[in-house]
């Protein structure tokens, strides 16, 4: 890399830096710290959102399929975009006005405590391995571009993202986000994607030169189209991170507009990157690593300069994801583990610092196991199969199936997140049957174990969904 490029990035990380300064000023209360004080307004919440939802996967691994099989590569990304609309429509109307922090949260009012742990630890899981993700392609950016060790570039992103969230939480993130929004945006669709067609010859070029597969968007496979759909459009649907965003809202509009507004930006992502790596496979025939794909193709086309905002904006895009999602592991162990089962009542004082270091904590694990695991894709698949399978229905269930008990949630995830483990230490982690295997065990185990239990629940379930509601439209006819 030339040294302006460089200079680019130096900037651009000494830039975040200072805004989780800013941030750390504003977070003053568990709510600033968690949720932005909840005034977030339309473009900053739609450009949080889709800063959060598209990171190194849906940058680095829609290039990587691109370049594999083609404009069907979209699916991945696309799949997000479908769980997050599905999202906005059917149950931010729900949940938006009951003011709560995490998904565990609801499953308590629902069910009960013990329901609200244990999903809160999978979940929590969840969110730590999409971490992982994000610096795991932070590294490979800088690896390919810099010529950084990648043991030196995971620690280096993940420092820094570490740095501003554990400064100023949802605030730092929310103003990063904006910033880290644009720059992607401008860097994927105003620079990246007319430079690769540009440098393939033109779309008519990619039409003679490339195989017939690689306009079929169903190229990829029905059974791997299948995979995405129950790894990511169910998963995204019960995110911790997207929730945690959706109650920065300032009112139910903007949750629900934003939502969907987010999600069509992440189909137009999606196709925008698969052509890049469509153009890459003309460009750069025989790459023995795919997953360098975009970074390979950013230094091969993009004049000095260019290429540090390019960089800047790949990066955003990882950063983004990555701070989000490591905030919502923290506020799951804090908010419905630490907090929930203190015997002592946790002061605001308290609350943010038990915050801050339980980030530093899950932090730290995060570029560890980055370090250890190394490719993006397999660890999504790990973060989204154990999410999917062992916490969706019982939230759906939830709020769609009065009779479902507590008794029936708390198994239900405890057998189908067993199931989908075994099934993936013995079938591999990029093995899609263990989820199929969780979303059965979790559908028999809840329908089941309602329908034996002595009390059936029917009374106690209907109150207490009952008392949910009614607290959501109490505080919605206040507002």
């Amino acid at each position: 890399m030339h040294t302006l490029d460089i200079m680019v990035m130096i900037v651009y990380f000494l830039a975040l830096i200072f805004v989780g300064f800013i941030g750390a000023r504003k977070a003053k209360t568990s709510e600033d710290y968690i949720v932005a004080g909840r005034n977030l307004g339309f473009t900053m919440y739609l450009s949080c959102l889709a800063a959060v939802i598209l990171g190194g996967a849906s940058t680095i691994g829609t290039t990587k399929l691109g370049y594999q099989y083609g404009i069907s590569g979209v699916w991945l990304v696309s799949m997000l975009g479908i769980g997050i609309i599905s999202l906005g429509l059917f149950l931010v109307k729900k949940i938006y006005h009951l003011k709560i922090l995490t998904i565990s949260e609801l499953l308590e009012l629902r069910f009960n405590a013990q329901t609200r742990f244990i999903s809160a630890a999978v979940t929590a899981l969840y969110a730590i391995m999409v971490t992982v993700t994000q610096v795991i392609g932070m590294g490979t950016i800088l690896n390919v571009l810099v010529g950084w060790d990648l043991t030196l570039s995971m620690l280096v992103g993940g420092g820094i993202v570490l740095f501003y969230t554990l400064l100023g939480g949802m605030w730092s993130v929310t103003m990063t986000d904006i910033v880290q929004f644009v720059i992607m945006t401008i860097g994927i669709f105003l620079v990246m994607l007319p430079l690769s067609i540009s440098k393939a010859g033109g779309w008519a070029n990619l039409q003679q030169i490339l195989p017939a597969s690689y306009f079929d968007f169903t190229g990829i496979g029905w059974s791997e189209i299948l995979s995405y759909f129950l790894l990511f459009c169910l998963g995204m649907v019960i995110a911790q991170d997207v929730w945690q965003r959706i109650f920065t809202a300032k009112n139910l509009k903007i949750a629900r507009t934003g939502t969907i507004g987010a999600g069509v930006y992440s189909f137009l992502y999606a196709l925008a990157v698969s052509i890049i790596g469509m153009c890459a496979f003309v460009v750069l025939p025989g790459l023995s690593n795919p997953q360098n794909a975009f970074a390979q193709m950013a230094v091969t086309i993009l004049p000095v300069g260019l290429l540090g905002l390019v960089l800047a904006s790949v990066v955003s895009a990882l950063m983004s994801t990555a701070s989000g999602t490591l905030l919502a592991s923290s506020t799951l162990i804090v908010n419905d583990i630490i907090k929930r089962f203190s015997k002592k009542p946790m002061s605001e004082t308290r609350f943010l610092l038990t915050s801050r270091i339980t980030t530093l904590v899950i932090g730290l694990i995060v570029i560890i196991c980055s370090i250890w695991i190394q490719d993006v894709l397999v660890a999504l698949d790990v973060a989204y199969a154990v999410l999917s399978g062992s916490v969706f229905l019982p939230i759906i269930l939830g709020l769609f199936w009065k009779r479902a008990t507590a008794k029936a949630a708390f198994y239900s995830i405890i057998i189908s997140a067993i199931v989908i483990i075994a099934g993936l230490a013995i079938e591999g982690l990029t093995s899609t049957n263990p989820i199929l295997y969780g979303l059965a065990s979790s559908l028999i185990s809840i329908v089941l174990i309602s329908y034996l239990d002595p009390a059936k629940n029917s009374s106690e379930t209907e109150e207490r969904m009952e008392k949910v509601y009614e607290a959501s439209e109490q505080k919605r006819n206040a507002l």
